[in-house]
């Protein structure tokens, strides 16, 4: 079940990097919907009317990778602020008739950045002398801009770590705002959300519970529903959320497959019948399952016999 569809959202376009849930993460600490999608499935489908801005992500290709980089050139005729980082300002450059190299040697950790322009992106994020730290982690760099931009920052060895083209709103950072080693890394985010992009807030964790509760009492009527419970958290929020939409119309199933942590099946129990009052079938299967694993090893092996005996 999809329940942001008609959300206004933030775009992040994902090259791989392992900071792009991160990303989103930081977009939502701030009130906004933000969607992760793969740079490979992009499609023109997309309901473009919602989408107010789009990030690109950072990631571990070369931008001259053509066969391993799918990237839609036409997103730039969208007419929607875009923001690129690290990988994904090595993006921009390079479509848009910049230039991208090697660097003469890859640049990681922390790098003092020193203003050269004022920028709508940078608002209150430099201190009085004009600089802050930033965390860099890049092996290519940006050696020419694209027409219609400009240098906003440099560091000692990125003299393109800040560009824009500010009438046609696209920016590139060369560092990652979203880490904590960034200082006010987060106030990048947020100009490029509420003073760019224009994005209203429309995202909290106490929303989405009440869209989520409001969602599966809609579906669900007047019809029983079976949880599988595991006791992990993925399970039990599942089961949580459910109860709180349909109440006694849930029955949750819990197996012991005697795979658990010390006491870990007492606890479930407890929890979910006595704190919860879910009803809550319990079966202990320890002995068929432990038995199915008898004289094996070899850890893969273990989880094809149990997958065979699930199934």
């Amino acid at each position: 079940m999809d329940l942001n569809n008609n959300l206004n959202k933030i775009l992040i376009i994902d090259f791989g990097s392992q900071f792009t849930q991160l990303i989103a993460r930081r977009i939502r600490e701030l009130g906004v919907f933000s969607e992760i999608i793969s740079h490979k499935k992009l499609s023109s489908k997309i309901n473009k009317t919602d989408v107010k801005g789009i990030i690109l992500s950072g990631g571990p290709l070369n931008v001259y990778q053509s066969k391993k980089v799918k990237f839609r050139k036409d997103i730039f005729k969208w007419k929607i602020p875009i923001l690129g980082i690290c990988f994904g300002h090595q993006v921009i450059s390079k479509e848009l008739g910049g230039n991208v190299k090697k660097a003469k040697s890859r640049e990681f950790g922390l790098a003092k950045l020193k203003r050269l322009s004022k920028s709508i992106l940078t608002d209150n994020f430099f201190d009085k002398k004009g600089s802050n730290n930033v965390w860099m982690s890049h092996a290519d760099e940006v050696t020419k801009l694209a027409k219609g931009f400009k240098a906003i920052a440099k560091t000692e060895t990125s003299k393109f770590s800040i560009v824009e083209n500010s009438s046609r709103k696209l920016y590139g950072i060369q560092f990652h705002p979203e880490v904590t080693h960034t200082e006010k890394g987060k106030i990048i985010l947020k100009n490029f959300l509420f003073s760019i992009c224009m994005i209203k807030k429309n995202w909290s964790l106490k929303n989405q519970k009440l869209r989520l509760v409001k969602d599966v009492r809609k579906k669900v009527g007047k019809s029983k529903v079976i949880c599988a419970l595991s006791g992990g958290v993925d399970s039990s929020v599942v089961a949580k959320l459910i109860h709180n939409a349909v109440g006694k119309q849930l029955t949750c199933v819990f197996v012991n497959t005697g795979l658990l942590r010390k006491n870990e099946e007492t606890q479930v129990v407890k929890t979910f019948r006595k704190k919860f009052k879910i009803n809550l079938i319990y079966v202990d299967a320890k002995n068929l399952f432990l038995n199915k694993l008898k004289k094996v090893n070899d850890p893969e092996k273990k989880k094809e016999n149990n997958r065979k005996f699930i199934y």
